[in-house]
């Protein structure tokens, strides 16, 4: 099911819209039924557990940033609980803020257990020397192109940017109509391979100042992974995974956004930083491989099994 799907309804739509929403849920109910062939539902998005059927299987389900929000809607966690009952289940959130939150509304029921996303290796070999950044500094903005998630980006940008001492590349799907500054470079929508191969071995770094309900944003991953210091808003999401003035830069006012801007030009320093992002997501993360294999431990755990069996 197409990420966001039922959630998007039943956040976004008037009550005319519930049926469409429960009609899909129908549809996933019916899935679930026709596939019995199996050990352990893995599920992911807490949306999609709603409509498990009560057959006792164990269930795996993942939790995104926009499944936090989705937990605010009423009756939402009475509901999720429901499709717990008589089931060994595991509540896997892919980043750790979002463990504390889980354990107090479904500890007493299900497992709570981080299980963080891997990154694919292609991201760890690019190469960024120092001295191979473009002139005038080049910093990139990866996102979708909505309000929160580009969040103060332009405000705080326009007096740093406007003048060619350094450029911002924009590169993201329009999800909504916003007005552009001329003074920003949009490219729309990127492919991984093009930034891989054109931007992030040149840029000085990402930004991103989210307002959004972010889990773990895997754009943020894969450019720590390729070495690329990011300066983010502060958010629970990205306080998890940079640690200020080491791994990146977290600011949240205009004034921390320029001093990190500045900090980060300095070719050792955003080499240092860099570094140190790469080395913590690769001991932390690893890559997907790695991530299989937290999963098969919490499927083992599920199912009763020791690691070693």
């Amino acid at each position: 099911m197409q990420r966001g799907g039922i959630s998007h309804w039943l956040r976004t739509r008037p009550i005319t819209g519930f049926p469409a929403a429960f009609k899909l849920l129908r549809m996933l109910r019916s899935v679930y039924r026709r596939c019995g062939d199996f050990d352990v539902y893995h599920i992911n998005w807490l949306q999609c557990a709603l409509p498990l059927p009560d057959d006792g299987k164990p269930a795996l389900i993942t939790v995104l940033g926009n499944d936090m929000q989705l937990l605010r809607l009423p009756m939402m966690k009475q509901a999720l609980r429901r499709s717990l009952r008589g089931r060994r289940a595991a509540i896997c959130p892919n980043a750790s803020w979002m463990q504390q939150p889980l354990e107090e509304m479904f500890g007493d029921c299900a497992s709570i257990t981080s299980v963080p996303f891997g990154i694919d290796p292609s991201w760890y070999a690019i190469q960024r020397p120092v001295g191979s950044q473009m002139a005038p500094p080049c910093w990139l903005a990866v996102t979708r192109l909505t309000t929160d998630k580009l969040g103060p980006l332009f405000a705080w940008s326009q007096p740093l940017f406007n003048n060619e001492i350094r450029q911002l590349h924009l590169f993201g799907p329009m999800q909504e109509t916003i007005a552009l500054p001329d003074w920003v470079r949009y490219h729309g929508p990127v492919t991984p391979e093009q930034l891989a191969k054109e931007w992030f071995p040149r840029a000085q770094g990402l930004v991103t100042l989210s307002h959004h309900a972010e889990g773990r944003p895997q754009v943020m991953l894969e450019a720590m992974a390729a070495g690329l210091p990011i300066i983010a808003s502060q958010l629970p999401a990205h306080a998890d995974i940079i640690s200020n003035m080491q791994t990146g830069v977290l600011c949240d006012s205009q004034q921390e956004y320029a001093k990190a801007l500045a900090a980060l030009e300095d070719p050792q320093i955003n080499l240092r930083i860099g570094k140190a992002a790469q080395t913590r997501v690769k001991q932390g993360l690893g890559t997907w491989d790695d991530c299989a294999t937290r999963y098969v431990r919490v499927y083992r755990r599920l199912l009763g099994r020791p690691d070693n069996d």
